[in-house]
């Protein structure tokens, strides 16, 4: 099922795994990282695609998830060299996900879960 709204706690999303592992965090959603953020360091960056000019915040990020992407692209090879879990081609993560949300990424499963929403008292 892919989710074209704002998931509610305990939703899944689902992409490409690229690169294996477990992580849990905060998203931090960026779209173009000349103009969001900040990033801060142990957060899980979220993006509609990625290039050389993202690599920087790779070095602060915990996982990614990316809306775009191959196990090839761009994204899924620095997470790899990162030793990121990372799912890409989830689609909709940077509409479905926003900056402060708890969130799981297996990437091995290629899934990302939404644990708590922003603001939400459980998280």
């Amino acid at each position: 099922m892919q989710i074209t709204t704002a998931p509610e706690a305990g939703d899944v999303l689902r992409g490409t795994p690229v690169s294996p592992g477990h992580v849990t965090g905060r998203a931090r959603v960026i779209l173009d990282p000349r103009i969001d953020g900040p990033m801060l360091p142990g957060e899980v960056l979220v993006a509609p695609v990625t290039d050389a000019g993202w690599t920087p915040l790779f070095a602060l990020a915990v996982g990614l998830v990316v809306d775009m992407g191959s196990a090839l692209s761009h994204g899924s090879t620095v997470a790899r060299e990162y030793g990121l879990p990372a799912v890409v081609n989830v689609r909709s993560g940077t509409t479905a996900i926003r900056t402060g949300d708890l969130i799981a990424i297996d990437g091995a499963a290629g899934t990302v879960m939404v644990l708590s929403r922003a603001g939400d008292d459980a998280g």
